[in-house]
């Protein structure tokens, strides 16, 4: 799965002369939270709700109504925007996209093309719906979870145990935890969950939870 499986297509743009006043309009009429900025055809900065919050007179101002408008007017986003952007390419796995919002502490980043167009936005909420989809949640599969050891053959070896068990595992993810050990995560139709814990178990593996999460 891919960042351009995911992201939001036709990203609403802005340029760095943009005023405050029409960026915030932007965010209101399409319900979203960032604007990548662009210059030239190419990214030259973002700029977020909070960013606009942060020069936005509060609502105990003695302002008059024309003057806030008069004062956001005068005000570009080129002046507020956050300069030191990040990017994702559309090419690039989903994890990335997760990876990269993790380290940096963002809700979302704009996609560029190979040379260098904007042509997305990826959100936290769409590495959410991929993970949703990843782990196969909507179909209210059964959930086993099992603690293993770090060593050569244990996909291939829990493979043939739920296979013999006349199953399919729909997904598979692993976690690895401290001193050399893993999670592993499998989900299927699996009818009876303690023949099946029981052929696990004969084969060494720790059984940790069974349950369902999700509908079918």
């Amino acid at each position: 799965m891919f960042v351009a499986n995911r992201m939001t297509k036709h990203p609403v743009l802005v340029a760095s002369t943009t005023t405050v006043d029409e960026a915030i309009q932007l965010l209101k009429k399409n319900n979203i939270r960032r604007l990548p900025v662009v210059d030239d055809g190419k990214l030259v900065g973002i700029v977020t709700d909070k960013d606009l919050m942060r020069v936005t007179p509060s609502a105990a101002t003695t302002l008059a109504k024309y003057e806030i408008n008069s004062l956001l007017s005068g005000i570009s986003v080129g002046e507020i925007m956050s300069k030191s952007v990040i990017s994702v390419n559309e090419s690039a796995p989903i994890e990335e996209a997760a990876l990269l919002m993790s380290r940096n502490r963002v809700s979302g980043l704009p996609v560029t093309s190979d040379v260098g167009a904007v042509v997305g936005v990826i959100t936290e909420t769409d590495i959410f719906d991929a993970f949703v989809n990843i782990m196969d949640l909507e179909e209210g599969k059964t959930r086993i979870t099992l603690e293993v050891a770090d060593k050569v053959g244990v996909v291939c070896d829990l493979a043939g145990i739920v296979s013999e068990a006349g199953y399919n595992i729909d997904s598979f993810v692993t976690c690895r935890k401290e001193g050399g050990k893993y999670d592993i995560i499998m989900r299927g139709d699996f009818e009876d969950t303690d023949a099946l814990a029981a052929a696990l178990a004969a084969h060494g593996y720790v059984v940790q939870h069974i349950g369902r999460i999700g509908h079918a």
